[in-house]
């Protein structure tokens, strides 16, 4: 299935870029070592470099926002191609409705997604099965994930999956939610202790496009260089309230820390909050804007 969706990615790449219709194509290809990373086609001659597997995890409408601010090709067609899943599509969603992103500026090729593996350590030895690479399973987020097919896109690839059986039951952050105060702060502090201040976790999200980060601010400073806990632990729980009602849980900040600090528990225990106050998904729903973006006079909620 994977290899039919990277040859229709490449030749739909290939047709827009040909027609004119947009000047770049973001998407995928493989690194020298095996491994799935960012590529921007703006040529049709490009278009075999762009596949398609179950490694593709980077959520790529992080790069939209710079694409199409991009100034060097004021020659080009202002419109941008993005190859995206479900997930991707719903912080697309968010994004257009803080609009940083003109709905009509984007075309979508949205996959209809079987789910990203687990990230692995390294490139596939020789020998492995699967055609060299190792048995791997579904990443956490796409184990409980219904959401298969896009909710918008303006062409689909793939056919898509079958999925039975799965239940939004919040079981990965009930043993957190069971921990004694003083327990979580003990597990948030050993994690938080082991982080190195890289900000790969915001560079990786789409939600995260401020021009300055509070963390960068020296008027007023609202957070030191040191890298003592608390100040890394403010980092880290500052970002996660600036995505609430915006978190659309693609796991990308989780995925690009180089320590595996489980940013997820804090990101998926905020999106609980939401939709249980207020039945919201972020990014779910076209015609519904972020309720934290919303203003109801009459608006009550339980205390």
């Amino acid at each position: 299935m994977t290899q039919e969706i990277r040859a229709e990615i490449q030749v739909m790449a290939r047709e827009l870029l040909s027609l004119g219709e947009v000047r770049c194509v973001i998407g995928h290809e493989h690194s020298r070592k095996g491994r799935a990373r960012p590529v921007f086609v703006h040529d049709k001659i490009d278009a075999d470099r762009l596949v398609w597997d179950q490694t593709c995890w980077h959520n790529l409408v992080v790069y939209l926002r710079d694409q199409l601010l991009d100034t060097h090709r004021q020659e080009m067609p202002s419109r941008v191609a993005i190859v995206a899943k479900p997930c991707d599509v719903r912080a697309l969603n968010v994004l257009i409705h803080e609009g940083q992103v003109v709905r009509d500026q984007v075309f979508v090729i949205g996959v209809a997604c079987p789910g990203m593996f687990e990230r692995d350590g390294g490139k596939p030895k020789a020998g492995d099965s699967r055609a060299g690479e190792k048995p791997r399973s579904l990443a956490g987020h796409c184990q409980r994930c219904k959401e298969r097919v896009p909710i918008f896109y303006d062409a689909l690839v793939g056919e898509p999956p079958q999925v039975d059986g799965v239940d939004e039951t919040w079981t990965d952050v009930a043993e957190l939610e069971l921990m004694t105060p003083e327990e979580r702060l003990a597990f948030w502090t050993h994690e938080f202790d082991r982080c190195i201040r890289c900000y790969a976790c915001r560079q990786a999200c789409p939600g995260c496009y401020c021009v300055e980060c509070l963390v960068e601010q020296t008027d007023p400073p609202w957070v030191g260089i040191s890298h003592q806990v608390p100040q890394k632990a403010f980092f880290h729980i500052m970002r996660a309230y600036h995505l609430a009602g915006r978190c659309v849980e693609c796991n990308a900040c989780d995925q690009a820390c180089p320590m595996n600090i489980p940013l997820r528990f804090l990101n998926r225990k905020i999106a609980k909050e939401v939709k249980s106050l207020f039945g919201y998904v972020a990014g779910g729903d076209p015609e519904i804007p972020p309720p934290l973006a919303m203003f109801q006079k009459e608006e009550e909620l339980p205390l």
